[in-house]
């Protein structure tokens, strides 16, 4: 293991402090290093395996398509992608879609669809994005303007102009930096990478309000906590407040590169011939693997599973609190949890990959629960005695 990870770093651009691993193959929700180790998985690699590893249906839908068409560009339909826009769309209860490599691609869409239905509503292209501090959206400059963490963006400015930051959770502090140049207010319902913070009823209501009254588009960002990691397909549908454009990425492909952002009708239709392209983006074999993730979300009671499994990790996580006085609080919904402590996290979550347990961080002092979708209510089980070892350690 440690000359394929030596080989790696003379290989590899060091944008990542990795964790001493090779892993070999994975089945359901465990993985095995090329040494044979077998680990829990409640990482899902970065909330991205919904289904586990090795699932049959998923990776016979994936086989089937390889042989038959990968790839032909934007440039012609293929039957796939028109599948999986369907699905996409029914799901979301937007009506028109733009399939992307990637989340950050995503969201980098979403800014320029935002962005030009305000150019062409005004005539003029000088207009304002609110974001919330401590949000997360991405590493492309584009996305890095919008997100609300000065630590990734110090060395790679100037940023976009025309991006100002209001309070996650905080109505009064977006009200006042709404203009007449404000063309958008982006958030995510459960910030993510910014410590597993969900959005209250009130916040999410009082942003559409906004919006609504003041002709600004609402974008949710629900790449981490969309599709159906807090037990609803897409977590704004929880709290019964639908966006303008939501991004989407992570587990829509379930492995595969894919993501998307989507919209209401009228704002994307001012998207013309032009505005926008990706020669990858919805190539038949991302277009098979989305339209099998949405079959199977339904075939499989993955929401059904994701209430009950998240209502008993919640419960878990709740019992280590009150057992554990440096451990502050619990906060997410779901399978997408978080436990704070008072205290950086690095050596357990270290200590966990010791001891067969992956579990990664979601701030300097947070433990970050987002594993396969598929979870047991024993995985649950077997993963709080993992983790209770550590801290006993």
């Amino acid at each position: 293991m440690n000359k394929y990870i030596d080989e790696a770093e003379s290989l590899l651009m060091h944008t990542y402090n990795r964790a001493k691993i090779v892993f070999d193959k994975g089945e359901g929700v465990y993985l095995y290093d090329v040494n044979g180790k077998k680990y829990l998985d409640f990482a899902a690699g970065i909330a991205v395996f919904a289904f586990g590893y090795g699932n049959k249906e998923y990776n016979d839908a994936i086989k089937i398509q390889i042989d038959k068409l990968i790839h032909t560009s934007n440039l012609y339909y293929n039957l796939p992608i028109i599948e999986a826009a369907k699905k996409l769309i029914k799901a979301s209860y937007m009506d028109e879609v733009f399939f992307t490599n990637s989340g950050t691609e995503a969201m980098e869409g979403a800014i320029k669809l935002a962005k030009k239905y305000a150019y062409q509503k005004t005539g003029h292209a000088n207009h304002e994005i609110i974001s919330m501090n401590q949000s997360f959206h991405g590493r492309s400059l584009g996305a890095l303007a919008v997100t609300g963490q000065p630590k990734y963006k110090k060395p790679f400015g100037p940023m976009i102009e025309g991006v100002v930051y209001a309070e996650f959770n905080h109505l009064e502090s977006v009200k006042e930096l709404v203009n007449e140049k404000t063309c958008a207010i982006i958030v995510e319902p459960i910030q993510g990478e910014g410590g597993i913070y969900p959005a209250t009823s009130e916040f999410l209501e009082g942003l559409r309000k906004i919006c609504d009254d003041n002709d600004i588009l609402l974008i949710f960002d629900e790449i981490q906590c969309g599709m159906g990691r807090t037990g609803d397909m897409f977590a704004y549908q929880g709290y019964g407040v639908k966006p303008d454009i939501i991004t989407i990425a992570k587990a829509l492909g379930c492995g595969l590169p894919v993501g998307a952002f989507a919209a209401i009708y009228k704002v994307a239709e001012a998207f013309k011939p032009g505005d926008h392209g990706t020669t990858y983006g919805g190539n038949p074999l991302a277009g098979a693997a989305v339209s099998k993730v949405f079959d199977m979300f339904e075939s499989e009671g993955i929401l059904e599973n994701v209430k009950e499994v998240g209502g008993y990790l919640e419960k878990q996580l709740d019992s280590l609190v009150e057992k554990y006085d440096f451990i502050l609080e619990r906060r997410g919904k779901g399978l997408m949890q978080g436990i704070e402590l008072n205290r950086e996290v690095k050596s357990y979550i270290d200590k966990a990959a010791e001891k067969g347990l992956i579990i990664i961080s979601g701030g300097m002092n947070i433990i970050r629960f987002v594993p396969p979708l598929i979870i047991t209510k024993e995985n649950v089980d077997e993963m709080i005695g993992i983790l209770e070892e550590c801290f006993g350690e």
